[in-house]
């Protein structure tokens, strides 16, 4: 934190790093830089350990019991619970969660099984479903050679993983995955495709990865519109996979980053002559903090190495178009003064001659 203090003038800086971000040529409804109404993130308490869940998931599976899951039909599952893990049952089916997700962080667990048996696609094969429809492929390939969109951690028959980070059979491993569902127009087409994030032991192995359609073998599946939350499924692929420490957080359909406030707009109109009454540079002594000129009908502000042009509010309070900042104009005893306020900065001068 920096406080500088001069006569006539006063700058509290309270930001950490550089003052005020440059003006964007972005356009669209976007929050303004610094906007203290722009909601605050919900406190969330993270898990005591890094696979631990956060306290606002939804716990799938804990070791103790399959009520989060059904078979696909909706009946029981089949799947067996022992040493507080859930180990398919080759032949019994995908299970199911019994509520319905789209976009979401998840974290799952698996292994598979310690005596590894078989060659490429009949080596310790399961999957888990996105919507029962997106693939992160299950599959011992720490020791096991097969086709580079089948092996573990690929979303299947679209995109291999970036690396190859299995350890070996019967070990833990974990998946962290960041899905966002596709979107959909009125009439079924596909307006925004789905896109996945995944890490794999800790490392990065998709980075928003763009899927092709729902994951198929031998083909591409294509966009057909779906609903928008669906069951997450575990593949039974006829091998005793155990699976581990579920849980999955519901995200918001869109980040708040992508919906704002919209552009500030003039509520009052200014003469030239009005306007160059606060033309000048502003500051104390031989110190310069603010200068303001005139650009046709528009105020523009030079301050910290920033240029804003001023939107007029009054006829005397003008606000940073988007940057959440006002300026302000008086005249006590003929004396022109500016005072900017900005998130946590705060600038004040006199005009100086």
């Amino acid at each position: 934190m920096t406080i500088l203090w001069a006569r006539g003038l006063s700058v509290t800086l309270l930001l950490v790093g550089t003052a005020m971000p440059a003006m964007s040529a972005q356009s669209g409804r976007r929050w303004k830089a610094h906007d203290p109404d722009r909601p605050k993130p919900v406190k969330v308490t993270p898990g005591e350990s890094p696979a631990a869940p956060p306290s606002d998931a939804v716990v799938l599976f804990d070791g103790r019991n399959l009520d989060a899951w059904s078979s696909k039909d909706g009946s029981p599952p089949k799947w067996v619970v022992r040493a507080g893990v859930m180990e398919a049952v080759p032949g019994a089916g995908a299970v199911a969660t019994r509520r319905g997700f789209g976009d979401a962080q998840l974290h799952v667990e698996w292994s598979s099984p310690i005596e590894a048996t078989g060659s490429g696609q009949g080596r310790g094969n399961s999957g888990v479903f996105l919507m029962s429809e997106y693939e992160v492929q299950v599959l011992e390939s720490h020791d096991n050679i097969t086709y580079a969109d089948g092996q573990a951690a690929a979303i299947y028959g679209q995109h291999p993983p970036l690396v190859n980070a299995s350890r070996p059979a019967g070990e833990w491993q974990t998946y962290d995955i960041v899905f966002r569902r596709p979107r959909f127009g009125p009439t079924g087409t596909i307006v925004t495709p789905a896109r996945m994030t995944v890490f794999h032991n800790g490392v990065l192995v998709h980075d928003a990865a763009t899927l092709w359609g729902p994951t198929n073998w031998l083909q591409y599946g294509q966009y057909a519109k779906h609903a928008d939350e669906l069951p997450l499924m575990l593949q039974d692929h006829e091998h005793p996979v155990r699976f581990r420490n579920i849980w999955i957080r519901p995200l918001p359909d869109l980040p708040s980053d992508e919906e704002g406030l919209a552009e500030s707009k003039a509520e009052v109109t200014l003469r030239p002559a009005e306007l160059d009454r606060f033309v000048g540079r502003y500051g104390a002594g031989e110190q310069v903090a603010a200068v303001v000129s005139r650009a046709g009908g528009t105020l523009v502000l030079k301050t910290f190495g920033r240029t804003f042009n001023l939107v007029p509010v009054t006829r005397t309070r003008f606000v940073l178009p988007r940057t959440a900042g006002t300026v302000d104009f008086t005249d006590p005893g003929g004396a022109m003064t500016l005072r900017l306020v900005v998130a946590e900065t705060v600038v004040e001068g006199t005009r100086l001659k």
